[in-house]
């Protein structure tokens, strides 16, 4: 069983027991989290559920695992003949949650 969800912007295939990573600071380590942005649901049998856009009354339970720090990205800027060189950086904040059912 999986599930394709849409969380912060993106969408993430999701099976229970799976730990994924969702953009952002999500809350506290052990605090539960409901998405109910659900794009896609395959069940056991082969079924498979297709909302438009969403699946209704369908919805994944996760619990937050901890927050992390991406790679630093470099960005650079240069304008030629001129002189001007710019850089900067930025390390993108991430949460990572467990997920432990779908529900349909």
């Amino acid at each position: 069983m999986y599930a394709i969800i849409q969380a912060r912007g993106r969408q993430l295939k999701v099976t229970p027991g799976a730990v994924v990573e969702v953009d952002g600071t999500a809350g506290e380590a052990g605090a539960e989290l409901t998405f109910d942005q659900v794009l896609l649901v395959e069940k056991d049998a082969g079924d498979i559920v297709a909302g438009a856009p969403c699946v209704a009354n369908a919805r994944v339970i996760g619990v937050v695992a901890g927050e992390a720090r991406g790679p630093k990205l470099r960005v650079f800027k240069k304008k030629r003949r001129k002189g001007f060189r710019k850089t900067r950086g930025h390390r993108s904040v991430f949460t990572r949650v467990r997920i432990t059912e779908i529900q349909v």
